[in-house]
């Protein structure tokens, strides 16, 4: 456990990097302060960096159904935060998920068929699909490393397409009130 815990200090340390003002001349933190304007694409490919590797690091204690499952209606959520996802889009997610390093500690066919079943409800009827997934995120909440590594994992397949919509941000701040972890650690 002490390695995640260092890890854990790593991405503090990262974001407290980030977000104070004058320090190393980096110019006022890039992450929080000012996110309409200017696109702060580097911090955010560097946070998503650190995120993949924190992940591949708990890879082999993120081996849980409820991480599984919270995972899979994580990236649904997300998927679907604009109120719709397009096949092509459907399919570019479901390749990341697969894809993924951790999350191939499952069988392919399992991630596929529950991040679509999400993705089939919340476009039947996005409250209530919206409802469900973020109980079925919920799930995960007990075990504190698996409850952020849900967050993690639905942040680095959101933004794998250099976009994190405010949509997005916004489904990922729901999960976070889901799972009791705190969005600012995640740059939300």
């Amino acid at each position: 456990m002490a390695m995640w815990d260092r890890i854990k200090d790593q991405a503090k340390s990262f974001q407290q990097s980030q977000s104070s003002r004058g320090t190393g001349g980096h110019g006022p933190g890039q992450f929080g302060g000012h996110r309409s304007g200017s696109p702060s694409g580097g911090s955010k490919a560097q946070l998503i960096g650190l995120f993949k590797s924190q992940l591949a690091s708990a890879r082999t204690e993120l081996k849980s159904g409820a991480y599984r499952d919270a995972s899979m209606a994580m990236c649904a959520l997300v998927a679907a935060a604009d109120g719709r996802v397009d096949p092509a889009e459907r399919q570019r997610v479901e390749e990341l998920i697969v894809s993924n390093e951790v999350l191939q500690n499952f069988p392919a066919d399992q991630l596929r068929q529950r991040f679509n079943q999400h993705v089939d409800r919340l476009l039947a009827d996005f409250a209530a699909g919206r409802a469900e997934a973020l109980q079925v995120i919920a799930k995960a909440a007990k075990k504190p490393q698996e409850a952020r590594a849900v967050v993690q994992t639905g942040i680095v397949v959101a933004g794998a397409d250099g976009h994190f919509e405010p949509s997005e941000q916004q489904a990922v701040r729901e999960a976070c009130s889901a799972l009791g972890v705190s969005p600012s650690e995640f740059g939300v």
